[in-house]
């Protein structure tokens, strides 16, 4: 097997070796500038709800605040201000999420929905069974432009009377990563 060695400037070097089977492999890079994206790099993330949302109004939208990182390797997502995943790497993302929705009078619909950019894309799940709680999970295989793309979790309940809560914890989560860059 032969192989070329590449040493950077100051340290450090790259190491491309072809395999020792017969015939002709090839590997092509892209005409672009950028971040070559290779098993240990690609953007990930996890996040959770670290508080309650309490006192949602019935048959509305809200925002989860997923205001609590287990992992963002790229920085990638807003845990303090808009709860959003915001990638700076253009591609396909595998994005998973679920969601536990809790009221005192009992839930008689209730959704689980992602929005891209601020409007609805896509609502894995939706239901109307009556329950006193619930835990939604969906995910989607979305593409994401890598500068003005962003991704929320959103979720929707309508009550037998009163309000409803988006409860916090380990039921309460959206993580991603990078599937495929464009």
């Amino acid at each position: 097997m032969s192989s070329i060695v590449i040493s950077g400037d100051t340290s450090g070097a790259i190491t491309l070796s072809a395999p020792a089977v017969a015939g002709t492999n090839t590997v092509t890079l892209p005409a672009a500038t950028g971040t070559v994206q290779v098993s240990g790099n690609m953007p990930a993330f996890s996040v959770y709800a670290g508080s309650n949302s309490a006192g949602q109004t019935s048959a509305t939208f809200a925002k989860v605040a997923l205001n609590t990182e287990t992992f963002d390797t790229a920085n990638a997502f807003d845990a303090t201000t808009n709860y959003r995943f915001q990638p700076t790497v253009a591609g396909y993302y595998q994005i998973n999420a679920s969601i536990y929705i809790t009221a005192a009078s009992n839930l008689s619909a209730y959704q689980l929905t992602f929005y891209k950019n601020g409007a609805s894309y896509t609502a894995p799940n939706y239901s109307t069974t009556v329950l006193a709680g619930i835990i939604l999970s969906g995910s989607v295989l979305i593409y994401l432009n890598g500068s003005t793309d962003y991704l929320e979790l959103y979720a929707y309940a309508a009550t037998v009377a009163g309000t409803w809560v988006i409860t916090a914890g380990s039921n309460t989560t959206m993580s991603g990563s990078l599937v495929r860059s464009a």
